[in-house]
């Protein structure tokens, strides 16, 4: 015991560590991993959105439509008049008697979730009530998801997106500090980026300037305008294929060096399209983009491999922020805010400087109160919550963790807990030594008897901080994982770095002033 033990380099290893790793976040340097500030400490955007989930449910009723189509192509069922009616009902009229009961199994087989009315020739496909509940909800829960990768592919460090209530959104973006990022994000969260392939209508859209909706709802179709002109389209309602079948979308430039969008189809997209273009040579199909024309090409020949381009006047920026809309998925139903606030930076510092002021005195408290009252025992002490702290500060600045004001206050918590491991390792050591046990046997039999009191407790206590990070959102996630953080690090210098210290210095202790050493008062031993 009178040379350097295992505890005390581990501890000390520790200390190094620690101290290395927290210098970025604390000197705020350029370089090295740092602890990113959350809303309430660096200021911010906060919006509460609310989802048109009846939107979703008209998608998916084309969606539908557009199955039925292609399935019926596929298998060479003859029919006419395929139509979206108002009223949530697709329609369609079979041509041959014989194809019947062919098309009533293969409805039932390729497309679940839905009633079929059948009258002669006639049919009218609906969604059942159970599709129409799920269909909402995976609108909402497919809308968190969707903005929450946008978000994290336009580099935004630590969003939050998390479903409130039943039907609302909650959307936090620390770092938003000029008016222009703030809308560039809203834009980038509100896009539906929906994307369609249609057909124009070629037999009627001479007359498309003078034909109202509700007419070519009477065919089958609807009038769309061009993204950049006034220029209108009459398309085929039912889309060739839509954005579901999307798995790539990349900024390039065209032969005039303007940014243009290539996006890639998966393979059943890519059968779908090279199928429809192989039949429709000579006709034009339209790129449409949350209901704008983006271009109308005639197609020339079949196109396979399901590699497809969109070109509208971009801007470099624009290009980008589209194509990360259309690889984190279209909205399958409209979000619109409800509330906004911006959170100023200024406001952030304060709420800095309030919970650093907070921190400081809770732990210049703590440190005179363990000199006082436990000698050169409240110095260890001590020294094993400088280390606590600074591990803590590494650990988050490692992970690029989020702080928030929560988090700063499970640092003060833990800080606290990290005292009390060491608090009841005195009593026990100060206990021992009254009886009058040796120093050695005191120690050694103080840290035996506290070390089931302190896992104990650490253990019931991380295993709250784990519940609340798995099923809490946002603050609450930064409380438990600061709190964590604390308790391992607690465990290492509380009872690992301590002990390893007394045994270091155990041959310096003088058994004749143990009030220096343990804060045991005159006459008690």
């Amino acid at each position: 015991m009178k040379t350097l033990n295992y505890r005390v380099i581990l501890f000390v290893f520790a200390l190094i560590f620690g101290v290395v790793f927290s210098i970025p976040s604390l000197m705020q340097s350029q370089s090295g991993k740092k602890i990113t500030l959350g809303l309430d400490l660096q200021g911010g955007l906060h919006m509460l959105l609310g989802v048109k989930s009846e939107v979703a449910l008209e998608s998916k009723l084309k969606s539908i439509a557009a199955s039925i189509k292609y399935t019926f192509d596929d298998e060479e069922i003859i029919f006419d008049e395929l139509h979206l009616e108002e009223g949530g009902n697709i329609t369609f009229e079979l041509l041959d008697e014989d194809d019947v009961q062919k098309a009533k199994e293969l409805l039932k087989k390729e497309i679940p979730g839905i009633v079929l009315n059948e009258s002669g020739l006639k049919f009218a496909v609906e969604m059942t009530e159970e599709e129409k509940l799920q269909t909402e909800q995976s609108a909402i829960s497919q809308a968190v998801d969707t903005i929450r990768n946008r978000l994290n592919e336009f580099g935004l460090a630590e969003p939050t997106v998390a479903k409130q209530g039943e039907d609302k959104i909650l959307v936090e973006v620390p770092g938003i500090k000029t008016q222009a990022d703030e809308q560039r994000i809203r834009d980038l969260i509100a896009r539906a980026a929906h994307l369609q392939l249609m057909a124009v209508d070629e037999e009627r859209i001479a007359r498309v300037e003078t034909m109202s909706a509700d007419e070519a709802r009477s065919f089958g179709d609807v009038i769309l305008t061009d993204v950049n002109t006034p220029e209108r389209y009459l398309l085929h309602q039912i889309p060739v294929l839509d954005g579901s079948m999307l798995i790539d979308a990349k900024v390039g430039f065209d032969e005039n060096n303007q940014p243009v969008i290539n996006f890639t189809l998966n393979a059943q997209g890519a059968k779908i399209f090279g199928d429809f273009t192989a039949i429709s040579v000579g006709k034009r199909m339209a790129v449409v983009l949350d209901n704008k024309v983006y271009s109308a090409p005639v197609i020339r020949e079949r196109i396979g491999g399901g590699h497809v381009q969109i070109s509208g006047n971009f801007t470099v920026p624009e290009a980008h922020d589209l194509a990360s809309a259309l690889r984190s998925g279209a909205l399958l139903a409209p979000v619109f805010v409800e509330e906004k606030r911006s959170v100023g930076p200024s406001l952030g510092a304060d709420s800095i400087k309030a919970s650093s002021i907070a921190l400081i005195l809770g732990f210049i408290a703590v440190v005179i109160f363990m000199v006082f009252y436990y000698g050169v025992a409240g110095i260890i002490a001590n020294i094993a919550l400088v280390g606590n702290l600074f591990l803590i500060l590494a650990i988050m600045s490692l992970f690029g963790a989020t702080l928030t004001l929560p988090g700063m206050a499970g640092i003060v918590l833990t800080v606290g807990m990290a005292v009390d491991a060491n608090v009841i390792i005195s009593e026990r050591i100060r206990e021992l030594l009254r009886e009058g046990k040796s120093i050695v046997k005191s120690i050694e039999d103080g840290y035996n008897n506290a070390f089931t009191a302190i896992l104990d407790a650490n253990v019931t206590t991380l295993i709250a901080a784990i519940v609340l990070y798995v099923y809490g959102t946002g603050a609450i996630k930064g409380f438990a994982l600061t709190m964590s953080i604390g308790i391992l690090a607690s465990m290492l210098t509380a009872i690992v770095g301590t002990h390893g210290i007394y045994q270091w210095i155990l041959p310096k202790i003088n058994p004749k002033k143990l009030g220096f050493w343990f804060g045991i008062k005159a006459g008690e031993r």
